[in-house]
């Protein structure tokens, strides 16, 4: 932890912050706040510029990861596992079997795995 006394210990995975967001712009806002200074991790992880770890997520993500169609989950988890920022309609489009442009990766889920285009 952080304070004006020396001591031997840090931050670690241990114990973790959690923001769920109803938008990505709430994504995006608590994301570049908590990343200045701090770092990226994946599938929304992320540690602040204390070392504290936190995670950013959408909170339909919970529920698409409940969804009685295993082949759903399996394609949004494959979807949100490749990602570091957690990106909403990637996700939908991910959980509704749609492929989608991100960037320099094609997500070509009829195979469930990301093809580098």
């Amino acid at each position: 932890m952080d304070s004006d006394q020396p001591h031997d210990f840090t931050f670690n995975e241990a114990v973790s912050l959690q923001v769920t967001c109803r938008t990505q712009n709430g994504i995006d806002y608590y994301w570049e706040r908590l990343t200045d200074g701090g770092e990226e991790g994946v599938c929304g992880w992320l540690k602040d510029r204390f070392g504290v770890p936190w995670q950013v997520a959408p909170k339909i993500l919970g529920k698409m990861l409940r969804d009685p169609d295993s082949a759903k989950v399996e394609r949004v988890t494959v979807a949100f596992l490749k990602m570091k920022k957690l990106d909403i309609d990637a996700l939908k489009m991910a959980f509704n079997g749609e492929t989608m442009r991100l960037g320099a990766v094609k997500w070509g889920l009829s195979a469930g795995y990301p093809a580098r285009v």
